[in-house]
C-alpha cells in the first residue's frame, strides 16, 4: 500500500464554489471574503473574524494588535509549531516556555504563574493536536496578572472545552486553514475576537495598513499583505458548511486507530480529558519510555518504506538552531522533551479506510 500522512477532503461542492469565483471579477476583497468570515465568527461564537493568509500571519497581527513588543515577554508552550513562538520573536518580544504536562501535551497551567514576571505582557496557549488547553485556569492567571489571552486554535477548529468552542477564549484566538487541517483554504488562517479595536487593527494590517474610508494608496499604519484571496475563501466556505461530516469522519479514523491499538504495551494513544470534544487534527501516538529516539527514528524509516506516511511530531521549539541561539539547551524542559522524542504521526484524514488502518497498525506491531 501507499498511504500519505494526510490529505484534503475536496469534493465537487468546494470546486463548484471555487469556479464561481472564478466566473466574477471579485478574486480578491470581494463578498465571498466578507461570507467567510462572517461564517466562521458564527461558527466560533464570537463578534470578529478576519481572514488572512496563514496562520503564522493570523497570530502575528494579533500580537501586534494587543502592542506586544520589544521588551515583553510572553508565556507559551515549548510543545507546538514554530509559530506560536516566531510570532513573538517577529516583534522582538521574547517568548518564555513553560512546560507540557504529559496527558493533554498542553502547557501546564499550573507552572505558568511562576514564570510570571514584572516583563510578562501575555500567556499564548496552543490547543496541541485538537485538545483543547486548560482556558479556565489561564483566564484566572490572565485577570489576575492583568495579561493579555492569547488562544493558538490552529489546529482544533471543532473542539470544545467545557461546552465551549475553541477559538473563542482570550482576548484573540486563531484558526489556520493549510491542508491537513480539519478544513482547508489551501493556505490561509483566521484572527477570532470579540474586541472591536483588536479586529479593526487585524483588518487593516492584514491589507498594507489602509484603514476604511481611506483611498488604496492611503496607509494608516504599517501593514503587511496577508490578505486571503476570495478564491481561497470560496474553498473555505463549502469546507466549513461540511465540517460537522469532516469532523465525524475524522473521529471514526480515530477511533479505528484506538481499538486496533488497545492493549498494545508499547504504545499510548491520544488522551482527551474529562469535558473536552477533540477536534483531530492529527493521530499521534507515543512509545513507552523502553524507546528512545533512535529506536523512533529506525520505526519512522522502516514505515516509509512499507509506503506508510508518518512523521515526529513536533521537534521541541526550544531546541530548533535559531532558539538555541538565543540560550536554550536540552534538560530545560524534560517533559516536552521525553515526550517529543517518541512521538509518531499515522496517516490519518477523512477517506483512511478500515483496511488501510489494519495495515497501518499491523506493520507497527511487526516493527515494535
Amino acid at each position: 500500500m501507499n498511504i500519505p500522512l494526510s490529505s484534503p477532503d475536496i469534493t465537487d461542492l468546494e470546486r463548484r464554489y471555487v469556479l464561481e469565483v472564478l466566473t466574477t471579477p471579485n478574486l480578491s476583497l470581494g463578498p465571498r471574503l466578507t461570507e467567510f468570515e462572517n461564517r466562521l465568527a458564527d461558527y466560533a461564537g464570537v463578534k470578529h473574524a478576519v481572514a488572512v493568509n496563514s496562520g503564522t500571519s493570523a497570530l502575528h497581527l494579533v500580537v501586534r494588535a494587543l502592542e506586544i513588543g520589544e521588551g515583553d515577554e510572553v508565556i507559551t508552550t515549548p510543545f507546538s509549531f514554530i509559530s506560536s513562538a516566531n510570532c513573538i520573536l517577529f516583534e522582538r518580544a521574547r517568548p518564555v516556555f513553560v512546560d507540557i504536562e504529559p496527558f493533554t501535551l498542553n502547557i501546564d497551567s499550573s507552572l505558568v504563574e511562576k514564570a510570571i514576571t514584572r516583563r510578562t505582557r501575555a500567556i499564548l496557549a496552543v490547543d496541541v493536536f485538537g485538545h483543547p488547553a486548560e482556558w479556565n485556569q489561564l483566564s484566572l492567571l490572565a485577570e489576575a496578572y492583568k495579561l493579555r489571552l492569547i488562544e493558538d486554535s490552529a489546529e482544533a477548529i471543532g473542539s470544545e472545552y467545557h461546552d465551549r468552542r475553541c477559538g473563542s477564549f482570550g482576548d484573540a484566538a486563531v484558526f489556520a486553514f493549510y491542508p491537513n487541517k480539519q478544513i482547508t483554504t489551501g493556505e490561509g488562517g483566521a484572527i477570532l475576537t470579540d474586541n472591536d479595536t483588536t479586529a479593526k487593527l487585524c483588518r487593516s494590517m492584514r491589507n498594507q495598513g489602509r484603514s476604511d474610508g481611506n483611498g488604496w494608496l492611503q496607509h494608516t499604519r504599517l501593514g503587511f499583505n496577508y490578505r486571503l484571496s476570495d478564491i481561497n475563501c470560496a474553498l473555505g466556505i463549502a469546507q466549513l458548511r461540511r465540517i460537522e461530516e469532516i469532523l465525524i469522519a475524522r473521529d471514526r479514523v480515530a477511533r479505528l486507530y484506538n481499538e486496533r491499538l488497545e492493549g498494545l504495551p508499547q504504545v499510548r494513544v491520544p488522551q482527551v480529558a474529562c469535558g473536552m470534544k477533540m477536534s483531530y487534527f492529527v493521530y499521534v501516538i507515543r512509545l513507552s519510555d523502553d524507546y528512545t529516539s533512535e529506536d523512533r527514528a529506525r520505526i519512522l524509516q522502516e514505515l516509509q518504506t512499507r509506503g506508510i506516511g508518518c512523521s515526529d511530531y513536533f521537534v521541541p521549539i526550544h531546541l530548533q538552531p535559531v532558539y538555541r541561539e538565543l540560550g536554550y539547551r536540552e534538560g530545560d524542559f524534560p517533559v516536552t522533551e521525553a515526550v517529543a522524542a517518541r512521538t509518531i504521526a499515522l496517516p490519518f484524514y477523512n477517506s483512511l479506510h478500515a483496511e488501510e488502518v489494519d495495515y497501518v497498525v499491523s506493520q507497527l506491531r511487526e516493527l515494535l
